[in-house]
């Protein structure tokens, strides 16, 4: 017979599956959270964020903080400023995580890294999102067309001068169609404000 696994092994191989481990993982394998500290303290794992720890030297992706983001708030959509170096469309740097959250919710508790929410309603939170895995975590991120659109929906927040940017590149790289950004424009109600932009382009 097989030696059946520690309570360590069983926390260990865990963290090994998932990547992010969760305090409240550990219910799967029947150990009990201060598990997590005697590991911590026996260098066999390292916390990454409140509530969040993963096997030292694990190598991680550069949408290491998305997924943590994404284990914690796992009905956020990354968008703006975020989906848009996510997707390649952007030479800006985000200081913040932008998240979409359904209206009436409230911000995450996160300590790393800041966010920036932003509430959506109806079809506007819910159309156009995408799911990616990165780091074994799905991450939920706004496609291409419409994050282009909310960049123009939300062009005092973050200038109008990235949506044309995202527009340009958008539509140069051929990752948005024209009747998608039409169709998005309508949902998120900033046709109008896109017309001329759109005309312009072809």
């Amino acid at each position: 017979m097989m030696p059946q696994p520690t309570q360590t092994q069983r926390v260990l191989e865990l963290a090994r599956q998932h990547g992010l481990l969760r305090s409240r993982d550990l219910q799967a394998v029947g150990a009990p959270r201060v598990m997590l500290t005697r590991l911590m303290a026996s260098g066999q794992l390292e916390k990454v964020g409140r509530g969040l720890y993963r096997l030292p030297q694990t190598q991680m992706s550069e949408d290491e903080s998305l997924a943590a983001i994404a284990i914690k708030v796992p009905q956020a959509v990354f968008c703006l400023l975020t989906a848009l170096q996510f997707h390649g469309l952007t030479t800006q740097l985000p200081r913040q995580v932008w998240l979409a959250m359904p209206r009436g919710s409230h911000a995450p508790r996160i300590d790393y890294p800041p966010i920036r929410m932003v509430q959506y309603s109806g079809q506007s939170y819910s159309q156009g999102i995408e799911v990616f895995e990165r780091d074994r975590v799905l991450l939920r991120v706004y496609s291409v067309a419409k994050t282009v659109v909310d960049c123009f929906k939300h062009r005092s927040a973050i200038g109008l001068d990235v949506a044309l940017e995202a527009l340009r590149e958008a539509r140069a790289s051929q990752r948005a169609r024209a009747d998608e950004l039409w169709r998005f424009a309508k949902i998120c109600r900033v046709a109008n404000v896109m017309r001329p932009y759109l005309e312009a382009i072809g």
